[in-house]
C-alpha cells in the first residue's frame, strides 16, 4: 500500500540542491489528507500528530487512526414508496436451504462475526434432541448464513447442544429459551440456553447453561455459575442480556413462569450480575427485584407478587441510560415493569412501577360480560354485583369463576406473550407492543394485543386498536380466539416508520397479520392484504433481519401445530416448518449500523441507543437487543433504519457505560457501517 508523503524537489533535480536543509512540509502537502499532520523529519502524512500512524493510499485519518472512508450515498431521493397492491415478500424457504427446519422459537445471531445474520431455531418442547441418532425428533438447529447463499446446519459442528451430563450417544441437550451476548468481552457472541427443569423425566439432569464462543462459531460449556439455577426448579419464560449497572459487563435478566404440583407454584424472576469473564452471581435481592408469593390479593393487584412471566425485555424506556426490566405475564396476571435507578455512588437498583407505568394491565376491570361470570350470577343472583348481569350465551356446564378473586385487577389483565420495543411514533423514545391471548368468552376486561405509547418517562397510554387500525379480523365469528403470542416492529418498506407484524397462532382462524404505518402524520395503521405479503396460518415465532444484505428487512416465521382442526379456517400445516420470505418491496433509502463497545462498555454494545435524524426532521431511536420475547427471541445486533427519500442522516450513539458516552456522525444512505466506540465509523465488511 502506497504511503502518503511529499517528495522533496531536490530528488527531482538530481544534484541541484545544496547542503541547506529542505523543509519536507513546505506548501502544506498534507492539507488534502483530512486530519493529518506532515512529519517534519520524514515528510509523511501522520494521523493525530507527527508520531501517529501513516495511512496507506485509500485510507484517511479518523482521529489518531487510519480508517477507510465512507462511500458516497447510494440514494434515490425520488424513490417510489410502497403502495397497497404491490408485493412485499416472496417465499425463499427452499432457496435459502431451510427445508426441514421446524420450530416456533427463533433468534437472530452472528456466530462467526462475519456480519451475516445467522439463525437459531427451536421447537416449543424442551426434550432431549435426537441430534445424531436419526431416531426421534430434532429439537434445535443452529444455522450459519453462507454470505447470502442460503443457510447451512452447523448444530453438531458448533457444539452448542453438547450436554454437561451423559445423555447417551448422539443425543443433544434440551433447550427452552436462548439469548446471545458477549459475556467475556472477547469479541464474539456467547450463548445462554435456558431450560425448564420442572420435569426431570424430560430434561434428566440438564440445567440452563452458558456456552462460550471461540470466535469461529464453536461453543464450549462455561464453568458452572448461578445462571444454571442449580438450587431451585426453573421454568424460564424469557432471557435478556443487559448491562444493568453499566460496568461494561453483561448481566442476565431471566424471567420465570410457573409449574403445578398439588397447586400452582409461581416463581421469582431473577437478575444475574456478570463479571465480564463468564461468571455470574444472583443479584435479584440486592437490586430490589424481590417479589412475593401468591398469597395476598393486595400484593397481586399491585404487581408486588411474582409475575408468572411469559417473556422478557430489557430497554431504557425513560432516556436516563439505565434499563427498565419487563416481564409480560400469563394467566391474566399483572405485567411487571421495573425502573432502573442509580444512586450517587453509582449503585443501580430497581423500583416497581408495574401498575403506575400503565404496563401491568389496560385498566378495564369489566367482569360482567365474562361468560363464566354470567353463569355464576345465573345460579347466584343475590351475589354481590350480580343483579344486573345478563344471561350467558353458553351452556353453563363448567364452574370456571371464582367470584371472590376473579373480579380483582390481578385476574382482569391479559395473557401477555411477547412485548417488543420500538420508536413507533417517531418522538425519540421507545414504545411497546404487547401480544396477548384473548378469548371472546372472557369479555371486554381481558386485555388484547395493543400498542403502548411512551410519554418519555416510561409511562404509557393505550390509544386502542380501533383508533389505530390494529384490530384483528375474527372472520365474522361470534366465538373467536386470538393467539397473539409473538410479534415484531420493523420498517418493511424503508419509509422511516415502524410497521407491525403479529404472529397469531394456536387457535382456528389465526394467521400472521401485517400492519403498515400510514404516512398521514397521525399515528395510524392499515392492515396489509395477505396477497401483498403472505398467507401463513398459525404464525408463531418471528424474526426480521437483512439476511441477504440488500438493504431491506426479510422475515422468517415459525408455525405451531397446537389445537389443529381440519374443519376450521387457517388450520395447521402438515409440519412445523419455518418459512423465509425475501423483501421485494420497491427500493427506498436505508442505513445499517453495527456497533462495537470500547473500554468500559460491553463489547457487543447491547443496550446502546442509536438516534437517527434525517434532514426532514424525522427521528428514529433503536436499541441493540440482548434478547427478548416469548421463551427467547432476539433481533439482529446490526440496527436497520429506513430513510425514505433522505440521502444522509445524523446518527448519535449513546454507549451503555458509566459515563453514557455519546458520539455523533453524519452517515450516507445505502451504507452498512461498522462503528467502534471512540473511532470513526467505517464501511462494514
Amino acid at each position: 500500500m502506497r504511503l502518503l508523503r511529499l517528495l522533496p524537489a531536490c530528488f527531482l533535480l538530481l544534484g541541484a540542491c545544496d547542503d541547506a536543509a529542505v523543509d519536507p512540509c513546505a506548501g502544506d502537502p498534507c492539507a488534502v489528507v483530512t486530519g493529518s499532520t506532515c512529519g517534519a523529519t520524514d515528510g509523511l502524512c501522520h494521523c493525530g500528530g507527527e508520531t501517529g500512524p501513516v495511512c496507506g493510499e485509500g485510507n484517511v485519518c479518523g482521529g489518531d487512526a487510519c480508517v477507510t472512508p465512507l462511500p458516497d450515498p447510494v440514494c434515490d431521493p425520488a424513490a417510489t414508496p410502497w403502495t397497497a397492491g404491490t408485493p412485499v415478500f416472496r417465499e425463499v424457504t427452499a432457496e435459502w436451504g431451510l427445508s426441514g427446519i421446524e420450530g416456533t422459537r427463533l433468534n437472530v445471531t452472528d456466530i462467526d462475526g462475519d456480519g451475516w445474520a445467522d439463525l437459531f431455531v427451536r421447537r416449543n418442547s424442551a426434550n432431549v434432541d435426537a441430534l445424531e441418532t436419526g431416531e426421534g425428533a430434532r429439537r434445535a438447529w443452529l444455522l450459519r448464513n453462507q454470505a447470502g447463499d442460503g443457510f447451512t446446519d452447523v448444530t453438531i459442528a458448533s457444539g452448542i447442544l453438547v450436554p454437561r451430563t451423559d445423555l447417551g450417544a448422539g443425543l443433544g441437550r434440551p433447550v427452552s429459551g436462548a439469548a446471545f451476548g458477549d459475556v467475556d468481552n472477547d469479541g464474539d457472541l456467547d450463548a445462554f440456553l435456558a431450560l425448564d427443569t420442572s420435569d426431570r423425566t424430560i430434561t434428566l439432569d440438564e440445567k440452563s447453561e452458558l456456552y462460550l464462543n471461540d470466535g469461529a462459531g464453536v461453543f464450549t460449556l462455561a464453568p458452572p455459575s448461578a445462571v444454571r439455577s442449580p438450587d431451585f426448579i426453573s421454568v424460564p419464560a424469557g432471557q435478556s442480556f443487559v448491562d444493568y449497572d453499566l460496568d461494561g459487563n453483561l448481566d442476565l435478566w431471566a424471567t420465570e413462569n410457573s409449574f403445578i404440583t398439588s397447586r400452582l407454584v409461581v416463581l421469582q424472576d431473577r437478575l444475574y450480575r456478570g463479571d465480564g469473564a463468564a461468571g455470574f452471581v444472583d443479584a435479584t435481592d440486592a437490586a430490589g427485584l424481590t417479589t412475593e408469593d401468591w398469597e395476598s390479593l393486595a400484593d397481586l393487584d399491585a404487581g408486588r407478587a411474582h409475575s408468572r412471566a411469559w417473556g422478557a425485555l430489557a430497554r431504557d424506556l425513560n432516556g436516563d441510560g439505565l434499563p427498565e426490566l419487563l416481564a409480560p405475564s400469563y394467566g391474566r396476571a399483572p405485567n411487571h415493569l421495573w425502573q432502573g435507578v442509580r444512586a450517587a455512588d453509582g449503585t443501580v437498583t430497581f423500583e416497581n412501577r408495574s401498575v403506575e407505568s400503565g404496563y401491568a394491565f389496560d385498566g378495564d376491570e369489566t367482569w360482567q360480560d365474562n361468560q363464566f361470570a354470567q353463569c355464576f350470577c345465573q345460579g347466584n343472583p343475590d351475589a354481590e354485583g350480580c343483579a344486573d348481569v345478563p344471561a350467558p350465551a353458553i351452556v353453563c356446564s363448567v364452574d370456571n369463576w371464582s367470584h371472590d378473586q376473579d373480579r380483582h385487577p390481578f385476574r382482569l389483565g391479559g395473557n401477555s406473550g411477547q412485548t417488543s420495543a420500538g420508536d413507533v411514533d417517531g418522538d425519540g423514545d421507545l414504545d411497546l407492543f404487547t401480544g396477548e391471548i384473548r378469548h371472546w368468552w372472557a369479555g371486554s376486561g381481558a386485555d388484547g394485543s395493543e400498542l403502548l405509547v411512551n410519554d418519555g418517562t416510561a409511562t404509557f397510554t393505550r390509544p386502542g386498536d380501533a383508533a389505530l387500525g390494529l384490530e384483528a379480523d375474527h372472520l365474522g365469528e361470534a366465538a373467536w380466539d386470538e393467539g397473539h403470542m409473538t410479534n415484531t416492529l420493523f420498517d418493511f418498506d424503508n419509509d422511516g416508520r415502524l410497521d407491525v407484524y403479529v404472529g397469531a397462532s394456536d387457535y382456528p382462524g389465526n394467521r400472521g397479520l401485517l400492519y403498515h404505518q400510514d404516512a398521514s402524520g397521525e399515528l395510524a395503521f392499515t392492515e396489509v392484504a395477505t396477497g401483498d405479503f403472505f398467507e401463513h396460518n398459525r404464525s408463531h415465532g418471528v424474526v426480521v433481519a437483512d439476511f441477504d444484505r440488500d438493504g431491506d428487512l426479510d422475515i422468517i416465521v415459525g408455525h405451531s401445530r397446537s389445537r389443529c382442526d381440519a374443519g376450521a379456517p387457517n388450520d395447521c400445516y402438515e409440519t412445523a416448518q419455518i418459512r423465509a420470505f425475501e423483501n421485494v418491496s420497491p427500493p427506498r433509502n436505508w442505513l445499517q449500523v453495527r456497533l462495537e463497545g470500547g473500554a468500559g462498555t460491553n463489547r457487543a454494545a447491547i443496550g446502546a441507543q442509536v438516534t437517527v435524524t434525517t434532514p426532514d426532521g424525522r427521528t428514529q431511536v433503536a436499541e441493540v437487543d440482548g434478547g427478548h420475547g416469548h421463551y427467547g427471541s432476539q433481533s439482529d445486533l446490526t440496527l436497520h433504519f429506513g430513510l425514505g427519500t433522505a440521502c444522509e442522516a445524523e446518527v448519535r450513539v449513546r454507549w451503555p457505560n458509566a459515563e453514557l458516552t455519546t458520539e455523533t456522525a453524519t452517515l450516507p444512505a445505502g451504507t452498512r457501517v461498522q462503528w467502534t466506540q471512540g473511532a470513526t465509523p467505517e464501511p462494514a465488511d
